[in-house]
């Protein structure tokens, strides 16, 4: 219960005299047996409406309980925060309790320190810190917040899923018809998926292009789905900007809460990663913790690879090819190897995406056209000249984009004193769908240095065969998945035979892959093929392996 007490005794007189003089408001208060009593109050103190005529509501008797345990206690003073009125008109106080010099009687000074005006500006600013300034959502960090606040309790995070929705044509958009217009894109996109949702659901925009929504699973993981779908349906109207009509379709990931996730950047990661997957399938995905532990292995790959270029751990194997017609030696396809310093061996068809995707297929390419050069250079030192044979090294499809191949190249020839005629290079078909026009200055300037140029894995892409024409290129190679079991399948021998018969046309070379048998090679040679390669004449082999064929073939 609380009262005032309208006479004073002198030492009150005397406080109630100091407190009038302070500038905030200010109350003496003491303890009664009927509760805390407000004995005098400043001028501040009423102007601030706190001892408001219905004394249940006012602030003293809202923090009674708090003015009563500091003035039992043994503390001279006491701050803390308050928070005063109703929702709409709250206002906020940093409130100071403080002894007098009489111990013995059971009253303090309460003053007050309005922070209204600057908690509300500290909670605009946050406010606008979490919010994207174009369509009005919550922003990454806000999005964050709400997801972090739902994941505390660990019995509740199953309840929820996060969808991450990418605009796939955005940047085209904004390259073509300018800001403003990808501006108006993106709000009126955040209006259809806004119109999508349950109203439950949290709609952000998590980046340029990019949306995130936090869904609550009323009827268990179906109700991802169910979104995704609508969110499909909602975009699928074109899009009017300036004077066209645009579609732009998206990409949906979905990670679903666990009792074990408690991070939200984590599971926002999550469905990013799923987002990955479905540019890929045209397709809603869902994360899978499979997928994502195979991102990890290949990010730890990706640094020992790094490690291993930079030690000179890597090391180039050499498979023969020989003439189908006559079984002489003519060249070497040098292959990259790694073996770590544990003794692991890791196949290039793990490392070599790897290497594409990081970027570590740059310096590695490099390396292996001076590691090639520099083995042929020692075979011919060896042999007293001519060591009778080329080498021919792989060019990635990365490699011919980020790379200046010829120079490399011309760098290499030069360094060890070949001739380019020594050099065979090979390129997939899918180096020259990347940027043909490119690509086929590349390959001219290669030819310029005299170099030998291979097709590799012909057939298993999508060449524009009157574009391949106007190629220098010098050698198909048929891909092995057309050789290998080719006697017993009349398709295949009839790829074979096209293939052939182009190259013929064509005036080029063919080189078949997988030869495993000597009916293969023999039957190759007659359909008119000219070299081969594959474990009938030897898997790659080591440097070593490789001269010691070369010169048990010169006898």
């Amino acid at each position: 219960m609380f009262a005032e007490v309208e006479s004073f005794s002198p030492s009150t007189a005397m406080a109630a005299r100091v407190i009038d003089l302070m500038p905030i408001p200010a109350a003496l208060v003491t303890l009664g047996e009927s509760g805390v009593t407000v004995q005098a109050a400043n001028n501040a103190y009423e102007l601030a409406g706190l001892g408001m005529v219905d004394r249940r509501r006012s602030l003293v008797a809202q923090i009674e309980g708090r003015i009563a345990e500091f003035i039992r206690s043994d503390s001279l003073r006491c701050e803390f925060a308050v928070e005063y009125g109703d929702t709409v008109d709250c206002r906020y106080f940093q409130a100071t309790l403080a002894r007098l010099m009489r111990n013995s009687e059971q009253r303090c000074v309460l003053a007050l320190v309005d922070q209204t005006a600057e908690l509300r500006t500290e909670h605009n600013l946050r406010r606008e810190m979490l919010t994207d300034s174009l369509t009005g959502l919550p922003n990454r960090a806000g999005f964050s917040d709400r997801l972090e606040s739902l994941l505390d309790d660990p019995a509740q995070r199953v309840r929820y899923a996060v969808l991450v929705v990418d605009l796939d044509r955005f940047s085209r958009v904004n390259a073509c018809l300018g800001s403003m217009a990808g501006d108006e894109l993106l709000i009126t996109v955040a209006r259809r998926l806004k119109g999508a949702l349950r109203a439950q659901d949290v709609l952000a925009r998590t980046g340029g292009d990019e949306f995130g929504i936090l869904l609550t699973l009323e009827d268990g993981l179906g109700d991802a789905a169910h979104v995704a779908k609508r969110i499909q349906g909602a975009l699928s109207t074109p899009f009017r900007l300036s004077d066209f009509e645009i579609r732009v379709a998206c990409s949906i990931g979905i990670a679903f809460g666990a009792p074990e996730i408690d991070d939200a950047e984590e599971l926002i990661r999550h469905a990013q990663f799923a987002v990955k997957r479905s540019k890929v399938t045209g397709k809603s995905e869902a994360y899978q913790t499979q997928a994502f532990d195979i991102a990890r292995e290949q990010f730890g790959m990706e640094t020992a690879l790094r490690r291993a270029i930079e030690r000179g751990q890597m090391r180039l194997t050499y498979q023969p090819i020989r003439d189908l017609s006559t079984g002489q030696l003519v060249a070497f396809e040098s292959l990259a190897r790694w073996r770590d310093e544990d003794g692991i061996e890791y196949s290039p068809n793990d490392f070599i995406p790897v290497a594409e995707e990081s970027g570590l297929i740059v310096p590695l390419g490099r390396w292996a056209i001076q590691e090639a050069a520099a083995t042929l250079a020692q075979w011919d030192a060896r042999m007293g000249g001519h060591c009778g044979v080329k080498l021919a090294v792989n060019l990635s499809a990365i490699q011919l984009q980020r790379d200046t191949i010829a120079p490399v190249v011309q760098s290499a020839l030069t360094a060890y004193g070949l001739e380019g005629s020594r050099f065979t290079l090979e390129l997939t078909e899918s180096a020259l769908v990347t940027d043909p026009d490119r690509i086929a200055g590349i390959m001219h300037a290669l030819k310029d240095l005299g170099t030998t140029i291979a097709m590799d894995d012909f057939g298993t892409g999508y060449s524009n065969l009157a574009y391949l024409q106007k190629l220098p290129i010098d050698v198909l190679k048929i891909d092995r998945s057309f050789v290998t079991g080719m006697l017993a399948d009349r398709d295949k021998i009839a790829i074979v035979r096209a293939i052939l018969s182009l190259a013929q046309a064509l005036g080029m070379k063919t080189t078949a892959e997988g030869i495993e048998t000597n009916e293969l090679a023999q039957t190759l040679a007659a359909l008119g093929c000219t070299f081969g390669q594959g474990y009938l004449y030897a898997r790659p082999l080591e440097a070593e392996l490789a001269y010691a064929m070369l010169e048990e073939a010169r006898h």
